[in-house]
């Protein structure tokens, strides 16, 4: 175990393959995430972080570009600015259409029927045909990328905590819609047996999708589905797969918040949520809080050089600010305290507070440094 680092932490840093970042807007978690990454790697783990929409300038110092088709890494040079020697970072902004597009080269059966999909119109708009199909791509790629051996840890920055819970259960809800019971309503009635009651429900369908937006599309969304034949069972099977890899013990939910009402709230909503659906609750990092006085100085141990009376009035002045912040440190303190006992077993620690924005690789190697060194 790395010296300065709480045992929870640094099993969480050291052996998990996932780690989900949570937590309301605001609080700092984009951040969080990327630091957590740093963390990792500095213990000389292959780290990949996964982010929604950083800030432009956090973005720059990640190395992350938009609408990129793959991970950028960290420089060596960059790595060593941040003091990582021996393991490595990747970071990449989620983009749902590549997701999407290298599932169907992966699952699809030959290049050719790989090619009817992507090049099919109703492709370009399937998160839109799709209910989850966006916060599916999004799990997906979280899959693949743990699963490849490319990687020890991805660590995942998500959406505000309740559009999260869609990122959720989205495999669970693309599963369902993959049943070919349902699907099959909208396949050519040649590929139908028998007749009765699923027939003339399809042809139902068929005849209202045909009025409602014409023949050619009710034709186009066939030979789209008819294309997929084949691949539902595999993509059902990943759905399943990142179910079974978000419950296990290789992943880690951590929740990132701040000592506002509104934000904490959410976050114990969102905790009492991840433990309904049975998946593996960590802990708490608390941004933005005076809970951590490292550096600070008290005016006690001040000598004065000039013993005169400004001097002393001035001094006088500074004990009363730090009284104000001393009250502070022990409201955040004692919050920090009610988190680490509300659910015994998990990780609550606080972050050292290094200002509203941190916008560079120096500032996110301080603040994983701090996380790392934070004891619960």
């Amino acid at each position: 175990m790395a010296a300065g680092l709480t045992r929870e932490l640094s099993e969480l840093l050291q052996t998990r393959k996932v780690i989900v970042c949570c937590g309301a807007g605001g609080v700092g978690k984009t951040t969080t995430s990327a630091a957590l990454g740093l963390a990792a790697a500095k213990l000389g783990r292959r780290v990949l972080v996964l982010t929604i929409d950083p800030a432009r300038r956090l973005a720059q110092a990640m190395g992350i570009q938009e609408n990129t088709r793959e991970p950028a890494p960290l420089s060596r040079e960059r790595l060593a600015e941040a003091g990582i020697t021996t393991g490595t970072l990747d970071a990449w902004m989620l983009n749902p259409d590549v997701v999407f597009e290298g599932m169907v080269r992966r699952l699809a059966t030959s290049e050719e029927q790989a090619r009817r999909i992507i090049d099919s119109r109703l492709f370009k708009a399937a998160s839109e045909l799709v209910s989850g199909m966006q916060e599916y791509s999004a799990a997906e790629a979280l899959y693949e990328f743990s699963t490849s051996g490319r990687y020890d840890l991805v660590v995942l920055d998500t959406p505000p905590a309740r559009n999260a819970l869609d990122f959720l259960e989205a495999p669970g809800k693309l599963a369902r819609f993959l049943d070919e019971r349902i699907l099959g309503m909208f396949m050519p009635s040649k590929e139908k047996k028998g007749l009765g009651l699923f027939k003339k429900a399809t042809e139902l369908i068929g005849t209202v999708l045909t009025k409602v937006f014409g023949s050619d599309f009710f034709g186009e969304l066939q030979q789209f589905l008819g294309a997929f034949s084949g691949m539902f069972g595999p993509m059902r099977q990943h759905a399943e797969g990142v179910r079974s890899l978000l419950g296990s013990e290789h992943s880690a939910f951590l929740l990132v918040t701040s000592p506002d009402q509104s934000a904490l709230a959410e976050a114990r909503y969102f905790r009492d949520r991840i433990l309904e659906m049975g998946l593996p609750f960590a802990g708490f990092v608390l941004n933005r809080s005076w809970a951590r006085t490292d550096g600070f100085v008290t005016p006690e141990s001040l000598e004065l050089t000039n013993d005169s009376a400004p001097a002393r009035s001035g001094l006088t002045k500074l004990k009363a600010l730090a009284r104000v912040e001393l009250e502070r440190v022990s409201r955040d303190r004692a919050l920090l305290k009610r988190l680490t006992e509300e659910l015994p077993g998990t990780v609550a620690v606080a972050a050292p507070y290094l200002g509203e924005a941190i916008e560079d690789l120096k500032g996110l190697a301080l603040l994983a440094h701090g996380i790392a060194a934070a004891r619960t």
